[in-house]
């Protein structure tokens, strides 16, 4: 896409200046470890080792406790089962300190799933994934990454009602085809 097209989108309404800003699908999804929760105990992930298990979906959020953010982690927690049967696991970060994300790992995502903390946004930094009208937050936007670390999805919108159905489906779309191989 050139520049001209990009303004075009732009002016026209057509994507958001943050959909620009996310790792393309193909790319190597950036390895990292941190200090994590779930279900309020704390844990030290990475994910080269979650990778190893099967496909990972990591989604960056603005703020826990935050309504979008609480809402989609209660969305993520409601549909974790249906991620665990197509083999993939779930991992939110956001900027919070992990004492924050311990209670949010406990509260908002119900204890099915991780958590990490990421107070400098590094991670976010690494996945393009900071939002551009506030670089002191991390954009809402969702990766699926592959067991050989590619990322095979990514899907960017503030709106968090979106985010489980779409990776859910790429997870699908994944196992679907790694299963006809």
């Amino acid at each position: 896409m050139n520049i001209y097209q990009i303004f075009f989108l732009l002016t026209a309404g057509l994507v958001g200046v943050n959909a620009i800003a996310a790792l393309d699908i193909g790319e190597d999804a950036p390895k990292f470890t941190a200090s994590a929760s779930i279900a309020g105990q704390l844990l030290n992930y990475s994910l080269d080792e979650e990778l190893r298990k099967g496909p990972v979906v990591v989604y960056f959020f603005p703020s826990s406790f935050s309504i979008g953010c609480s809402i989609e982690a209660h969305n993520f927690a409601e549909a974790i089962d249906q991620f665990k049967v197509s083999g993939a696991t779930v991992l939110g970060i956001s900027r919070d300190d992990i004492d924050t994300q311990k209670k949010f790992s406990l509260l908002a995502c119900m204890g099915k799933f991780a958590v990490a903390a990421d107070p400098d946004l590094a991670i976010a930094k690494s996945y393009d994934a900071v939002m551009t009208t506030r670089p002191d937050y991390a954009n809402r936007i969702s990766y699926v990454i592959a067991p050989n670390g590619k990322i095979i999805y990514q899907y960017t919108s503030l709106n968090p009602t979106k985010h489980v159905e779409n990776t859910l489906n790429a997870v699908k779309e994944w196992q679907k085809q790694a299963e006809a191989k």
